[in-house]
């Protein structure tokens, strides 16, 4: 009998741990490695990609999450590579660096077209997104999880004098982050040169270049060199749009618990906060070096009227470059994109959008903690 009893309550023990396990949706450990192209913390986006490890290694105890910024593990195009091979797990991939190993990337890019926050915070909603997903699965056997965006607030950054309009620009040496922007330099009379952000600081010294298209954390590392920063408007220059993308070799081999709380993670914390964490980046940016004297050193942001007479200038230059680099298919999905943007900017004006009312002093508490780096989050990779 106390055998038998013995037996029984090991048997209820034990189901009841299982019931327990199941209830909690408890899944195994999962390790993974993010690679981004762009700094490491106190840069936005790292922060945002150190909130989502964090969140795994809580939800999933015993999880490990490696993270690779600055192209120490793989460029963008590299790294679409490694996706597609199994070799890596996630990316952050910025569509205007994608296009060189995916030509279709190339769609989403051009200046004014998500000119409102709603809009810009909108672009994952529109068709040309989700058919440059299912395009990502077919042909690189990736899974776009998702859209973030960098600064709503790019722009161009000058030695001397501030940029305005395209006198302005005429016969200056600019860099630019690539061909698609070059297209717009070149449009406002702008001599463009393509270049890693890292080279941009010597070259601005020593005259190499006379200013730079960048964002407003680009417009924070080198306003010792090129002090005066133009925004056009939101988007006015040039976007700066992100896709989250997982391995499907690697995402395959997880199991359903494994993948839900992933999926939870990333759609339902990583993107929201993604986007929070650079918006605030970007308003306490304005708020300490924004300026209303165009003669002064800072940031001056145009009013409409200024910002309209440099996209009247583009012209649809990115548009026409962009639709020499794709296919049919691309070429119809450019002039989607051009039409669903401006349909984001109509149902969404200034001031409507949830991003809009953010409280950013809630999120002080994350540039303090990582606003030096907070070593560079324990020497950047977690073992």
């Amino acid at each position: 009998m106390s055998q038998k009893l013995n037996l029984t309550t090991t048997v209820l023990a034990a189901a009841i741990i299982a019931a327990s396990s199941q209830m909690a949706g408890a899944a195994e450990p999962v390790k993974l490695r993010w690679a981004s192209d762009h700094n490491g913390p106190p840069h936005p986006a790292a922060i945002a990609e150190v909130y989502f490890a964090e969140q795994v290694e809580k939800r999933i105890p015993g999880s490990k999450v490696q993270i690779f910024w600055a192209k120490s593990l793989y460029t963008v195009p590299q790294g679409v590579k490694a996706l597609t091979q199994g070799n890596l797990e996630v990316l952050t991939g910025q569509f205007g660096k994608t296009s060189s190993i995916e030509p279709l990337a190339n769609v989403l890019l051009g200046a004014g077209k998500l000119t409102t926050v709603g809009a810009i915070d909108g672009v994952d909603t529109t068709k040309t997104f989700k058919d440059l997903a299912v395009h990502f699965n077919k042909t690189h056997d990736i899974t776009i999880m998702g859209a973030g965006h960098l600064s709503m607030y790019m722009g161009a950054g000058a030695v001397k004098g501030r940029l305005i309009g395209p006198a302005d620009f005429a016969g200056k040496k600019m860099r630019s982050m690539g061909p698609a922007e070059n297209a717009l330099l070149s449009a406002l009379g702008a001599n463009p040169q393509a270049m890693a952000f890292g080279d941009v600081p010597p070259a601005l010294q020593t005259g190499v270049i006379d200013g730079l298209l960048t964002s407003l954390g680009g417009f924070n590392a080198t306003k010792e060199q090129a002090p005066y920063f133009t925004v056009a408007g939101l988007n006015g220059i040039v976007g700066d749009y992100y896709w989250f993308g997982v391995s499907n070799r690697w995402w395959n081999k997880l199991s359903k618990e494994q993948q839900d709380v992933l999926t939870d993670i990333i759609k339902n914390d990583f993107i929201p906060f993604q986007r929070v964490i650079n918006y605030c980046n970007d308003a306490r940016t304005l708020a300490k070096f924004v300026t209303k004297d165009k003669a002064a050193p800072g940031i001056y942001v145009l009013n409409p009227d200024e910002a309209s007479v440099i996209q009247k200038a583009e012209g649809g230059a990115t548009n026409k470059w962009i639709k020499t680099k794709v296919n049919d298919m691309g070429d119809k999905m450019v002039d989607q994109f051009t039409a669903e943007a401006a349909a984001l900017v109509t149902a969404n004006p200034t001031g409507s959008h949830a991003l809009e009312k953010t409280d950013c002093s809630k999120y002080e508490q994350y540039f303090a903690k990582y606003g030096k780096g907070a070593d560079l989050y324990k020497a950047k990779n977690r073992k």
